[in-house]
């Protein structure tokens, strides 16, 4: 269930878990089942294993990051996982915050660190003193940029000392509170500051789809859409689909889903009546998303 009420700064959403839609995210996510189960486990371990064992005996930090290409489902992943935790659990209310890095930022020197200070030491530690929280940190190379690699302009020294509060912290409240879990996403895991990456618990890649997948996301969303424009969902049974999912093998999930709906924009027709769409419509939508992405790597 989502908090309405009012949050303080630098938290953009709250919810009381498990929450019905959270966890509809996590099994919409295709994903290997192995890759899912070893994260699910890990999260759990982290109130079971965490709160009773010493850190000199099992060095868990409470923190998992996530790191991958855009767009192959991390936050709403993080998120699934934080409400399929909360079901492993009979007793008291699990709550989830999740972290806007973005407000937390500032131009003005020293701000973003007492900002990052006042959320980690109040915020966050005022929820897990209430009961089990999870805190889900997206794009957490804002937050914990990789000092290393900082350049002498965009206010470095706050940067800086950001990154300092962020590891401080985390430190702090894994002593204080070992009812609560870190989940932090990041698209460019070379950006996130190898101090903050060696306190994770576990660090996992979210890959890509393969073939397979690549196969179950094109058919969930055409069977999706073919419950509101019938002939659509007859589609993934069409003789030549093959060489659409081949068209699409590349591309990550989101992209994928977009392909879709950008097939359905190649001809007015089909834009006006949806149920006129083809495989040729969308191979001719894959291929363009695919030249897309090949053009964009390029271009990087």
């Amino acid at each position: 269930m989502k908090i309405t009420e009012e949050l303080p700064k630098g938290i953009h959403r709250s919810y009381i878990l498990p929450d019905t839609g959270l966890s509809s995210l996590w099994d919409s996510i295709v994903l290997d089942e192995a890759i899912k189960s070893r994260l699910l486990s890990q999260a759990i371990v982290n109130f079971t294993v965490r709160p009773k064992v010493p850190r000199d005996v099992l060095p868990l930090h409470g923190a998992v990051l996530l790191v991958g290409p855009p767009g192959t489902g991390k936050t709403s992943l993080a998120r699934g996982l934080a409400s399929k935790t909360a079901e492993c659990f009979d007793s008291g209310k699990f709550r989830l915050l999740e972290v806007d890095p973005h407000a937390l930022a500032s131009a003005m020197m020293g701000k973003t660190q007492k900002a990052v200070t006042e959320l980690f030491s109040q915020s966050v530690a005022e929820s897990a003193s209430l009961g089990p929280t999870i805190v889900l940190l997206d794009e957490v190379e804002t937050l914990a940029a990789d000092r290393s690699k900082l350049s002498l302009e965009a206010n470095p020294i706050d940067v800086h000392r950001a990154t300092d509060a962020v590891l401080v912290q985390m430190d702090l409240l894994a002593e204080t509170h070992t009812n609560l879990l870190f989940v932090a996403t990041s698209n460019f895991s070379q950006a996130v500051d190898q101090a903050f990456t060696s306190r994770c618990d576990l660090v996992l890649e979210v890959p890509l789809p393969d073939k397979d997948a690549c196969s179950r996301i094109l058919v969930e969303c055409l069977r999706g859409l073919g419950a509101i424009f019938k002939p659509i969902g007859a589609l993934p049974d069409a003789k030549d689909f093959s060489k659409v999912v081949d068209a699409v093998v590349g591309l990550d999930g989101r992209a994928i889903r977009k392909a879709v709906a950008g097939a359905l924009t190649i001809r007015k027709e089909v834009a006006a009546s949806p149920a006129k769409l083809t495989l040729t419509d969308l191979l001719e939508a894959a291929r363009h998303a695919r030249a897309t992405k090949m053009k964009k790597e390029v271009m990087s």
